[in-house]
């Protein structure tokens, strides 16, 4: 079973509660380049019509290069999941390197990177809504094997990212 298809979360959460909300949500900055905020955008909108989201994320897609994680350390992607399974976390992407990542692989590419960094945070997500119990090398390896299957799911509903 596809992770992003458990249903562990009903444990946690009760979604008949009219004050709990579910969904993924994006939140874009000003200076993000055109191009990533429409794929963004079309992305969502198919994830959401794809995939249940048990308790509200909202992806924030920044215009930096980085974004520093709670360590510290510089990194493209994070998602901030609270102890208390009834906060809401968040993603956030950076996607200031796009002209960058545009001249080096292409419009294509560059844009299914931005957008494998997403579908890779909300991996993480899923594992944490569901409380999968994984190591740290566990996690990251569903990360990237999901991300993959979620990206080809994707790409057979469109020509270009």
């Amino acid at each position: 079973m596809h992770i992003w298809t458990l249903d562990k979360w009903k444990h946690y959460y009760d979604i008949s509660n009219p004050h709990h909300r579910t969904g993924a949500r994006l939140r874009i900055d000003k200076g993000v380049h055109p191009e990533v905020r429409r794929a963004c955008k079309e992305f969502l909108k198919w994830l959401r019509a794809e995939y249940f989201f048990p308790i509200r994320v909202p992806i924030y897609i920044k215009s930096t290069e980085y974004i520093r994680a709670n360590d510290g350390e510089l990194v493209s992607a994070t998602c901030l999941m609270p102890d208390n399974k009834l906060m809401e976390p968040y993603i956030r992407v950076a996607a200031g390197d796009f002209e960058k990542l545009l001249v080096q692989w292409g419009q294509d590419n560059a844009l299914a990177a931005i957008l494998g960094s997403i579908a890779h945070e909300l991996t993480h997500y899923f594992q944490w809504v569901n409380g999968l119990q994984l190591t740290n090398t566990g996690e990251e390896r569903q990360a990237k094997r999901n991300k993959r299957f979620v990206l080809d799911k994707y790409a057979e509903t469109r020509e270009h990212p």
